[in-house]
């Protein structure tokens, strides 16, 4: 089976690069797939956990938004901030603590929930995968609430899942974006698009903040910037849309980190070279894209701010930016670039 890079990483030498100071991202071991005779395509089966700062899950809330799964998929949050040393568990474990209170807020944060998938009540995201006999304690995860199972934790696979399915499973929709084209040029198209998407942009900005080497570092940060260049010139012709006047997968894979960029990832992830303000054709198309149906409810920045920020060495979230607004409230405003 051929590797798909936009799905996963090169594992190559995986140890030894950590070791020189690169980030390299794991590879998601549930690969199930709804369809499959274990697994059918029913409303109501399925359930998802998700964290909200997490730009892979933000993948999967804006495909169960766009489709209109909301009501047919339902779904869990957990606290943006992983566990610490303080906790009986141990450190770096996604919960599910509706209770607990931001320090950004000052306040529990509303959209966090209990766990409620497996009927268990379980605590922490790694419970559900160690009743699996699984290591992994990672989200976001599909889950089947009938047959008690994880079925997949690959958020690139989840998304195309659930277009394939979206009318099986019990979309709200009479008339929804179709995210991967039925046409093979322009599949190829959303293909390519997705790959250096990937490559440079999604997993792009965490090679730079997360990587401890700075030629590395570098390198991630001059891909970076020259993707978002190509892309606002690939809108410069008008396009509503990346392959041309409909939202495909594509976009939905760009959406999270573009939404991040400003008010996170400039300053965590020390991709300062630019704003998506600063290039127009990209900043409409961040917006119109923020402005269709259920995308503003897919996403939160204050779990963002929280979830980034909190686990810095200081734990202190910036309160900005605040020019030309504050953020999201300037997303419903294309005009400032």
């Amino acid at each position: 089976m051929t590797k798909d890079v936009s799905t996963q990483e090169d594992q190559s030498d995986a140890k030894g690069r950590r070791a020189r100071g690169e980030f390299v991202r794991g590879v998601s071991g549930f690969r199930h797939r709804i369809g499959d005779a274990e697994f059918p395509a029913e409303p109501g089966r399925y359930h998802l956990f998700v964290a909200l700062n997490c730009p892979w899950c933000h993948r999967v809330t804006l495909a169960r938004a766009v489709l209109g799964l909301e009501d047919s998929i339902s779904m869990d949050v957990a606290f943006p901030n992983r566990t610490d040393e303080t906790d009986p568990a141990g450190p770096n474990l996604w919960a599910f603590a509706p209770d607990r209170v931001a320090t950004l807020t000052g306040t529990p944060l509303p959209e966090c929930t209990t766990e409620t998938g497996t009927g268990m009540s379980l605590r922490l995201a790694k419970e559900i995968y160690q009743r699996e006999g699984s290591d992994e304690q990672s989200v976001p995860i599909l889950y089947d609430k009938i047959a008690g199972r994880i079925v997949n934790n690959e958020s690139a696979e989840i998304i195309r899942m659930l277009d394939a399915y979206a009318e099986q499973l019990g979309s709200a929709l009479s008339e929804r974006p179709q995210l991967v084209p039925a046409d093979p040029a322009e599949k190829g198209v959303v293909d390519e698009l997705n790959e250096r998407i990937y490559v440079t942009i999604n997993n792009g900005a965490y090679k730079a903040g997360f990587s401890s080497d700075q030629a590395v570092y570098a390198q991630a940060f001059d891909a970076y910037f020259e993707t978002l260049s190509n892309l606002n010139e690939l809108l410069s012709d008008g396009s509503a849309y990346l392959t041309g006047g409909s939202f495909t997968e594509a976009d939905l894979r760009l959406f999270p980190t573009l939404y991040r960029h400003d008010p996170v990832y400039y300053v965590r992830m020390k991709l300062n070279g630019a704003r998506i303000l600063d290039y127009p054709h990209l900043w409409r198309w961040l917006c119109r894209v923020y402005a269709l149906p259920g995308v503003a409810q897919a996403g939160s920045l204050i779990h963002c701010r929280q979830g980034y920020f909190g686990r810095s060495w200081n734990g202190v979230v910036p309160s900005g930016p605040l020019l030309p607004m504050p953020y999201p409230e300037a997303y419903a405003h294309p005009e400032l670039a």
